[in-house]
């Protein structure tokens, strides 16, 4: 039997507000322990939430760019759960009302564009941080006790939940990354993995292709980057089509995925709505943003990072533009191309040279970047790579690097090339038998041999003709 994965995501981002949610408490990450709370965020009798007026204008924005519509009226609810990390015993939710529903991302894939439909975004705070001393894998299971940081608690978090509409962990990943750019582009959240400002939790289900039932879902947690995103959910979907296959029945439970091993571990079983006891939160007003307010942070939004992959994308191809805009690179690209740069030229050396010298694209001047793309195969490489270093630098010309010629003399490049291709003679009898890839195993040894400083469309035109010449 054919199975066909069903996958929904839960993704909570941590909004970066001056202040936590609820109360006037500083918000952020690498305080001590415990040093940003108060009576509010740590539930002491008779103290009072006071919404954050940003994080709720923030979660409309973050709404309208996903294609929401705006609830004229949403309403927090108290969220029942009795652990270390929730000191009232609840959490500050929306519920039955949210504040962003029925909305949709369109995903630019390499095959085309998948619809992922968004069923809620909505506002709540986020609970504490709970450290796992001891074990291994500074996780509940193992650890010798576990110690909790109150300083996360009360922070604005947004949830967002997808409908399960993707259906492959490629899709889960190319949807993440759109998702995360969005939101570093609204400027609402850093949404980094790695500092719990952007969490992501799986649901995962299998069918028969073709069929539309629903089967019985599990969670995955605890996953720290996308690629341990997609290794875990290709994880579950083996699991769970071993177990049908097999005859079995796949149980309603939360997992862990461990990354070392490549195993997910059951934690406990998935808890659903009416296990928390929700009911309205009675010290907080409804949220009812005006029609002004939604038509002016609708003005605000940019040009979305799904827009601009597809328009780049018809002018480069799919993968270049994906790279470009996640990467945050598509603005300094389009204006060293207007500069004067070929287009796909532009693109490589700013994806592949400028980020791996560690140069912040807001730092290069365009102009002078486009010198260098055009003039690179006319300089000795150590020349370009010196350049491209130094080209995020105040002041920076191109002028100088481009000053400095390339060996283009054939008489003084030939005996090299012969060199080279007498003491590989595997990979030359392989060009010649059709594996043309190897042209750029040839001209790269001939620059690492001239240090650089052969001008590298007369290196390739030279073994070309010395391997076609035979």
């Amino acid at each position: 039997m054919s199975w066909e994965p069903v996958i929904g995501l839960e993704i909570h981002v941590q909004l970066k507000t001056r202040t936590k949610m609820f109360c006037r408490c500083p918000a952020g990450f690498g305080a001590a322990e415990n040093t940003q709370t108060c009576p509010v965020c740590l539930g002491f009798p008779g103290a009072l939430p006071v919404p954050n007026r940003t994080a709720i204008e923030w979660v409309v924005k973050l709404g309208l760019a996903l294609g929401c519509e705006i609830a004229p009226r949403a309403v927090f609810a108290r969220k029942n759960y009795f652990y270390p990390d929730l000191p009232k015993g609840y959490q500050i939710s929306q519920y039955d009302l949210p504040s962003c529903i029925n909305g949709k991302v369109i995903v630019p894939l390499q095959e085309g564009e998948h619809e992922v439909g968004i069923v809620r975004a909505h506002l709540e705070e986020d609970a504490a941080k709970n450290v796992h001393v001891g074990g291994s894998s500074g996780r509940i299971g193992g650890a010798d006790y576990t110690l909790v940081d109150y300083n996360r608690g009360g922070t604005p978090l947004v949830e967002i939940v997808t409908e399960p509409h993707i259906h492959s962990a490629e899709e889960a990943k190319s949807f993440l990354q759109l998702l995360r750019q969005t939101i570093v582009e609204l400027g609402i959240s850093d949404a980094e993995m790695e500092k719990g400002t952007l969490r992501v939790d799986a649901n995962v289900s299998v069918r028969p292709a073709g069929s539309d039932e629903l089967r019985t879902r599990t969670e995955i947690k605890n996953m720290n980057s996308f690629n341990h995103i997609g290794r875990g959910i290709e994880a579950e979907v083996a699991r769970q089509i071993e177990i049908w296959e097999s005859g079995g029945a796949v149980e309603q439970h939360t997992y862990d995925f461990d990354v070392a091993s490549g195993t997910l571990t059951a934690r406990r079983a998935k808890e659903e709505a009416d296990d928390y006891r929700y009911f309205p939160e009675p010290d907080l007003v409804p949220v009812e943003p005006s029609e002004e307010l939604v038509e002016r942070l609708r003005g605000e939004l940019p040009e979305l990072p799904g827009e601009r992959i597809r328009r780049i994308g018809e002018a480069l191809d799919h993968e270049r533009a994906l790279v470009l805009v996640t990467g945050g690179l598509d603005s300094l690209w389009e204006e060293t191309v207007a500069a004067g740069a070929d287009r796909v030229s532009a693109a490589n050396v700013i994806a592949n040279q400028l980020v791996g010298a560690g140069v912040e694209p807001a730092t290069v001047d365009a102009a002078e970047l486009a010198k260098l793309v055009e003039g690179r195969d006319r300089i000795p490489r150590k020349s370009f790579d010196d350049a491209i270093v130094h080209v995020g630098d105040t002041g920076f010309s191109a002028e100088p690097y481009l000053a400095q010629e390339a060996v283009s003399d054939t008489s003084a490049l030939e005996p090299v090339v012969d060199a080279i291709l007498a003491a590989n003679p595997a990979q030359v009898e392989q060009y010649r038998g059709g594996k043309d890839g190897l042209l750029g195993f040839f001209v790269g040894q001939v620059m690492k041999e001239t240090k650089g400083a052969a001008d590298a469309r007369v290196v390739s035109e030279l073994v070309r003709s010395k391997l076609a010449g035979g």
